[in-house]
């Protein structure tokens, strides 16, 4: 088996899991679509091309709200910013000689799990790899957001609210695993979660946006723990 496909088949097997907590969550998802009047091959176009779960939700209030298409523009670009902090991370992981093509095809597919999980693997991160975790992790979204269209408001409210919860469950699946192995990793989301809840009751910063507050806190958070802790460059003859 060449290189290319076990990092694709590698890929797929640690897509499946997203995939999976992305079907239940879309799904809650198509059933809002619905409801807000989007048709089923709407909303099914919009997981399709998004793969943003706050910046759906959020779209679906300007679209009751009958905002402008200005304000739809600004709402995603502010709700997805941290997408951008996550790229450039992973741009410290890809090969520099990597085609411009690939790059452009992995960053359709930068989402938090997929770079969560795309973090956490060894080595120089390969775009097979990634387009296995794409292929695996996009039908999840996209197929459970088309049953939920077609569903409507079918199932009950308390079934919907814990499908709600899936993703968080899926968060806690990539973070724990190394916070287990590292005390400074586990310090770090410690301190950011933290941080988070007081950002969200202080009254000085409560009021932010979502997107603008974790941009903040992943900048300072993680800047300081790069300045207090920096992680030392392997040498060619180690």
């Amino acid at each position: 088996m060449s290189d290319r496909k076990k990092e694709y088949r590698a890929g797929i097997l640690d897509g499946v899991p997203i995939g999976l907590g992305y079907l239940a969550v879309s799904f809650t998802f198509g059933i809002m679509a619905a409801d807000a009047g989007l048709t089923v091959l709407q909303a099914t176009i919009l997981s399709l091309t998004n793969l943003t779960s706050a910046g759906q939700f959020a779209g679906l209030g300007v679209i009751q709200a009958g905002a402008s298409f200005a304000e739809m523009a600004l709402t995603e670009l502010i709700i997805n910013l941290r997408y951008c902090l996550m790229s450039c991370s992973l741009s410290q992981k890809l090969a520099r000689n990597m085609p411009f093509f690939h790059r452009f095809f992995m960053a359709y597919g930068v989402t938090d799990e997929i770079f969560g999980v795309s973090v956490c693997r060894e080595g120089i991160l390969s775009p097979w790899y990634s387009y296995g975790l794409i292929s695996a992790a996009v039908p999840g979204w996209t197929f459970g957001t088309l049953l939920g269209a077609v569903s409507g408001s079918i199932l009950p409210q308390r079934l919907l609210s814990a499908l709600g919860v899936a993703l968080y469950g899926m968060f806690l699946a990539v973070i724990l695993p190394p916070a287990r192995k590292n005390k400074i990793l586990m310090g770090i989301i410690l301190v950011s979660m933290g941080a988070s809840l007081l950002f969200s009751m202080l009254p000085v910063v409560s009021g932010i946006s979502s997107g603008f507050k974790i941009i903040i806190l992943t900048v300072l958070i993680a800047g300081g723990a790069a300045f207090l802790f920096p992680v030392k460059e392997e040498t060619e003859n180690e």
